[in-house]
Order: C-alpha cells, then sequence, then structure tokens
C-alpha cells in the first residue's frame, strides 16, 4: 500500500512545538513549545521550565537554542528555523539576533511581551519571520493554561 508523502512545511513543524506547549502545560509551565529545525530535521526541542528549574531565563526558544548549538557544536543557527508556539519575548528575541538565526516562525502573537512591542527590532537583519502558523491552537492551550491557573 502507497505512504503519503510527509510535507515538512511550518504547519509540521509548528505541531511538533505544540507537542512541545503540551508538556509544559502537563508541567504546570506556560504552555510554550520550541524546536529548531535544519535541513528538514528537528535537531533541538524544549518546552518552558522556568518553574522546573527556578530559572527565569529558562524559556522554551532559549532551551532550545541552547541544545541547538550543542547539537551542531557552533554558535550560529544560519541555516535553521525557530518555530515556537507563543512570540518571542525581547531577551529570546535578542538571543536568535547573537545566532544569526535564518528563520522565525512563531504561532500566537504575544502583545504585552512579545518582541514586536519593543521600538527596535532585536532580531538578526536576514532573520526571516512568518507568524500565525497554527495560532489558534496555541492561543487554545494558553488560555486554558490561565484559565486553570485562576481557579
Amino acid at each position: 500500500m502507497h505512504q503519503p508523502a510527509i510535507i515538512f512545511d511550518d504547519t509540521y513543524f509548528m505541531r511538533i512545538a505544540l507537542q512541545e506547549a503540551q508538556k509544559a502545560y502537563e508541567a504546570k509551565e506556560v504552555p510554550v513549545g520550541a524546536i529548531v529545525v535544519s535541513n528538514n530535521r528537528v535537531i533541538a526541542k524544549a518546552h518552558n521550565q522556568v518553574e522546573r528549574l527556578k530559572d527565569a531565563t529558562a524559556h522554551a526558544e532559549m532551551l532550545a537554542l541552547s541544545a541547538a548549538f550543542n547539537y551542531l557544536g557552533g554558535k550560529y543557527l544560519q541555516d535553521c528555523t525557530l518555530y515556537v508556539t507563543l512570540e518571542p519575548c525581547l531577551m529570546c528575541a535578542s538571543a536568535t539576533f547573537w545566532s544569526k538565526l535564518s528563520h522565525l516562525v512563531f504561532a500566537a502573537n504575544d502583545t504585552k511581551l512579545g518582541y514586536r512591542t519593543c521600538s527596535h527590532n532585536p532580531l538578526h537583519r536576514q532573520t526571516k519571520v512568518r507568524a500565525g502558523v497554527l495560532q489558534l491552537e496555541s492561543q487554545q492551550i494558553l488560555q486554558s493554561f490561565f484559565v486553570e491557573l485562576r481557579k
């Protein structure tokens, strides 16, 4: 029987990032997931671990970037894409600048703490951005988390 071809597109990879966000949700962390992809291969996965590690910098993006550097054995991610379920904050966006990240793809906007609320763009000038991939799915998990948190 013929197997359908897997299409490695932004939606495919964002679904993997959403699986990481679900892990954060289950661990009672703000449900944000991130993955780094190189040549259609996931080289790093992470989710928020701020509470678990008692580290305000343990955002999904920071952990995924660190894992990707480790995997590649270098300090630049020039041929890589970071998929994250929520618009990165200024800290995480600045980290992508220093990594020379090629592409940033995120799901939901963060109108309070997202990097786009800043007066300057912290991303590297060569980083291409795509927003809104599986935005509703990401918003749903975030909304569910904060509803539960307020109970």
